[in-house]
């Protein structure tokens, strides 16, 4: 197994929107193991977790997260997971996924022309403001 910091956490909505996760602190563990499973867990303060417990799935419910690991200038990763487990430490939760990571520079290339196109981006404007995107890598994300 090898460990990571959790710097950034999102949930990816249906819509393809990215609802930030504000952590306290994360960890991400890479199992190793002949399914190629991720632990990854987040620690938010309660104030947070009671903002965000609405846009959380169920326990077991399936659920996309993108995540950028060790280094806030890293490529965000795409999992597909299942949320576990939620437990109240303190003033904080923990909130626990275990998935699979899934081909990230493709997805983000959605995820980024998406938000684009949304802003209403059209022709040229598109092209190049995907161009100088896709290689500076913003967090995409919408509050919703």
């Amino acid at each position: 197994m090898k460990s990571f910091k959790l710097i950034s956490l999102q949930i990816v909505t249906e819509d393809l929107h990215l609802i930030d996760i504000v952590l306290t602190d994360g960890l991400i563990i890479n199992k190793e193991n002949d399914a190629r499973t991720w632990l990854l867990e987040a620690f938010v303060e309660e104030s947070h977790f009671s903002q965000l417990e609405s846009k959380l799935p169920n326990i077991n419910g399936e659920v996309f997260i993108q995540a950028v690991i060790t280094k806030k200038d890293n490529e965000p990763a795409l999992f597909n997971t299942v949320l576990r487990t939620i437990k109240k430490v303190g003033n904080h939760y923990s909130l626990l996924f275990v998935g699979h990571i899934q081909k990230t520079r493709s997805k983000y290339a959605e995820l980024l022309l998406e938000d684009l196109v949304q802003k209403g981006l059209v022709g040229d404007e598109l092209i190049n403001e995907f161009k100088q995107k896709i290689r500076s890598k913003p967090k995409l994300a919408t509050n919703k």
